[in-house]
């Protein structure tokens, strides 16, 4: 395959982060716990932490944007690398237990198109749906998202963290861990509790997405974690979980777990993401990122193997 890559610095014109992304679809129950008009902070039962506790992060990074040759006609692709891993925490400690890299070479179908191999790396190609920036950077982040369920299922553990929203995941003794609040799932009335949070108490749980498999069902709650307070909102962080099994069983879960997360809440001293970024998660990304190598050596060497 012939192809060529792009003098521009491969992070601009980078599509929105999925992660990022509204995803406000379905209707909200929120008289699972309490009803609507009873709403207050709740503050959760002490719980002992779970003997085993996994925190599951993924990073990924474009490498090079490419154009390759399809007969007459020149695409665009490009190189990128991703990363997944898991913390586990016990008694012993909390320690970097698994890290997986994958890189592949995202691209439309084409007969020409195959995989990228340069001296020292291979990007396996990857077909996309379209070349679009928005198409191209979805499929990297599912990318992802896969090495991460990788990751965490050939693990262990009494409690799994993933750093963002569960996506689908179905495993039972995961829970998605939502730093940042872009969509507002609750109406106002509720929606001001969030403010009234004290630290380590948490909302009433709610349902996303309705019952009877209409789309994907979670429950979900906000926890405020302690620190510092800039406005009402400092803080606060969303859990969910999938919307299997009981109700009763979905508030023993969040009570369990908002006891257990404010624990590992970062200091604004070690993080500027504090408290939201856990201590597990941001020593893992540190992990991660350093496993995707240098960037500018990567493209040096797609440099060298299209030449």
């Amino acid at each position: 395959m012939r192809f060529s890559v792009e003098t521009w610095a491969p992070e601009y014109g980078v599509a929105a982060d999925p992660a990022e992304m509204a995803d406000a679809g379905g209707p909200v129950d929120l008289a699972v716990e309490v009803a609507a008009d009873a709403w207050a902070p709740i503050t959760p039962t002490p719980h002992d932490r779970p003997e085993r506790l996994l925190f599951v992060d993924g990073v990924r990074r474009i490498d090079a944007r490419v154009w390759f040759s399809d007969g007459e006609l020149t695409r665009s692709g490009v190189c990128a690398s991703v990363a997944a891993g898991a913390v586990a925490c016990d008694a012993s400690g909390a320690r970097v237990d698994t890290v997986e890299v994958e890189r592949g070479f995202f691209a439309v179908p084409a007969p020409t198109a195959g995989p990228i191999v340069t001296p020292h790396v291979a990007y396996a190609y990857v077909p996309v749906a379209a070349d679009t920036p928005d198409d191209l950077y979805l499929a990297i982040h599912e990318r992802m998202t896969r090495l991460e369920v990788t990751v965490a299922s050939g693990l262990s553990a009494d409690l799994v963290v993933y750093d963002g929203p569960l996506r689908g995941r179905q495993d039972p003794h995961a829970v998605g861990y939502v730093k940042t609040q872009h969509v507002q799932y609750l109406p106002d009335a509720q929606q001001a509790v969030l403010g009234r949070l004290d630290d380590g108490q948490r909302t009433p749980v709610f349902l996303i997405g309705g019952r009877g498999g209409q789309g994907f069902a979670r429950y979900s709650w906000y926890l405020r974690l302690p620190g510092p307070r800039a406005h009402p909102l400092s803080g606060v962080v969303r859990a969910e979980l999938g919307g299997v099994g009981t109700a009763a069983h979905a508030i023993a879960r969040a009570d369990e777990i908002s006891a257990v997360l404010p624990r590992f809440a970062s200091h604004p001293h070690r993080d500027p993401r504090a408290p939201q970024n856990l201590y597990p998660i941001a020593g893992l990304e540190q992990q991660l990122r350093h496993r995707l190598g240098d960037q500018l050596f990567l493209e040096r060497s797609l440099r060298r193997a299209a030449g």
